[in-house]
């Protein structure tokens, strides 16, 4: 047998997002850090993120108090005051750290000449706070926080590398975790990282559902690692389903942002006439949930494949100046967005629950700390407001930086880590097992666990999805790892997860809209679920 590779570190980050590297560039001018991408460094949800970032910057027209009601509406009661008040309050100082980045947020000329940030606006918000790099916000993040974390010499960049599971200590006598087995996807090898903290950063888990937003790693990882090493988790049972994903076969996951909504689109049904005002007097800046819902009703109610989103009443130089990332890809497959409505669909986004933190990210495990999508800190509640997502990671990741450099000092190293056994497993010879496995999850998640659901058809979807644990158990326990078996591991733990949260809401509340229960309680309260230890 192979003996493991080992590395060691201070800090190890899973994840290079938003919320990961800017842990990491917070950490690293004080200790050694180490970031693992799963894919390459810049393949995550952040890239893609096009609206862009909530912060209070018109304090004639705005205020911290006004983002903090906004978010508490469209959290629909779930959410917490005090998370929200304190992600509100440290906006705009995380924001400007993002602008000392090197992060090209849009311009422009006020009425007296002097030259500020463009605020935009989205659904949820009821004023302009949104600062934003034209439609492709989170890929300006992205590139440049990527830029100084490839430039920074205590930070190691481990690319193609899958976290496997948490390392625990064995007693009281060492620390409660050691560091993380991780797999090679290069030379298909698992090794180890041991380090003083660990940071979960691995996003979501919307590759849970048929259709998604997200780009193939978000397969919640972090979520049932943190699950399986023993720490709670909650409000699984609200899955966001962006509103408007564009419906072609040649663009797959690609989404046309609410930011375009914002600015004056407008939805429609197949005969051009519009039905949000028939549903909330928000009409199109309702939020998420009540226009995913509008959508889906639609589409039943009329058998259509897709509603659609019509900007072409805007001048050409507008559409095309305010949102160049859409008109360019869609204008690729023949759709000009100037004169067409484009085709949509609604599309699982953003997991909007997640692991137990508190406000400095930390788990229930000491030394385990958790940011970004993978976290729940109460900001959310039960539906999130655009915008506010980028904007959690880097709060939370400044907040988790500064707990980790007060205690770095005086916590020592982890000690040696026991090597990985695959003694007693061999390589796979039946492949196809994950493959029908993956599909079938995904789809009974879509048809049983999606934007409305029942008592009925969340049984179901429980039943298979424990036949479906004990296949992978099986496998898993006998055949050597690899990127899908992880990945489907991972994501059948967060399906049960998902389903268990649903079943225990009895009411409709936000992103979880169930025929059984359809009205909302009176005092709403957190779905938490705890692992048996």
């Amino acid at each position: 047998m192979k003996q493991t590779t080992h590395h060691s570190t201070d800090v190890v980050i899973i994840g290079s997002g938003a919320a990961g590297l800017s842990l990491a560039l917070s950490l690293a001018n004080h200790c050694k850090v180490t970031v693992i991408s799963k894919g390459a460094l810049k393949e995550g949800s952040t890239l893609y993120a096009q609206g862009g970032i909530a912060a209070v910057f018109d304090k004639k027209n705005d205020s911290i108090e006004s983002h903090v009601e906004d978010t508490l509406a469209a959290g629909a009661g779930l959410c917490d005051r005090a998370a929200v008040h304190y992600t509100a309050s440290n906006a705009k100082a995380c924001l400007k750290w993002l602008i000392e980045q090197g992060v090209p947020f849009d311009m422009e000329i006020d009425s007296k000449g002097k030259e500020r940030f463009h605020l935009t606006r989205e659904g949820g918000h009821s004023h302009r706070r949104i600062l934003h790099a034209a439609d492709a916000t989170g890929k300006a993040v992205q590139t440049t926080l990527i830029s100084q974390v490839q430039s920074h010499k205590n930070i190691q960049l481990l690319e193609q590398y899958n976290a496997i599971d948490l390392i625990k200590g064995k007693d009281d006598s060492e620390p409660p975790i050691k560091g993380v087995y991780v797999y090679n996807r290069k030379n298909e090898r698992v090794e180890t990282i041991s380090a003083k903290f660990v940071a979960l950063a691995t996003g979501g888990a919307s590759k849970v559902y048929l259709y998604t937003s997200n780009p193939d790693v978000s397969s919640g990882d972090g979520i049932a690692m943190a699950w399986r090493a023993g720490c709670r988790v909650a409000n699984m049972e609200f899955n966001q389903f962006h509103p408007t994903s564009l419906y072609h076969p040649e663009l797959q996951n690609f989404l046309i942002t609410e930011a375009m909504r914002g600015e004056g689109a407008l939805l429609k049904r197949p005969d051009g006439t519009r039905f949000m005002p028939d549903f909330d007097e928000r009409e199109e800046l309702a939020p998420r949930d009540v226009v995913a819902r509008a959508i889906d009703y639609e589409m039943k109610r009329l058998g259509a494949n897709c509603v659609y989103l019509d900007i072409s009443h805007k001048e050409k130089e507008f559409i095309i100046e305010h949102f160049p990332t859409i008109y360019a890809k869609c204008l690729s497959v023949g759709l000009d967005i100037t004169k067409d409505p484009i085709p949509v669909v609604p599309a699982a986004h953003y997991t909007c629950g997640g692991v137990m933190t508190d406000f400095n990210g930390r788990t229930d495990i000491d030394n385990l700390y958790a940011i970004g999508e993978v976290a729940y800190t109460g900001l959310h509640g039960a539906n999130r407001m655009a915008s506010n997502s980028l904007l959690e990671c880097i709060v939370f990741a400044h907040a988790a930086a500064k707990d980790i450099l007060g205690k770095l000092d005086a916590m020592p190293a982890p000690g040696t880590l026991p090597d990985w056994d695959e003694s007693r497993v061999s390589d796979s010879d039946e492949e196809v097992v994950i493959t029908h496995n993956w599909h079938e999850l995904r789809l009974f998640m879509w048809d049983y666990v999606g934007i409305v659901r029942s008592t009925k058809r969340l049984e179901r979807a429980l039943r298979r999805v424990e036949l479906l644990q004990q296949e992978i158990h099986e496998y898993y326990a006998n055949f050597r790892v690899s990127n899908n078996l992880l990945e489907l591991r991972n994501l059948v733990q967060v399906a049960e997860l998902i389903i268990r949260s649903a079943l225990e809401r009895k009411e409709s509340r936000g992103l979880h809209y169930t025929l059984d229960y359809p009205e909302a309680s009176d005092n709403p309260t957190p779905t938490i679920l705890t692992p048996i230890r």
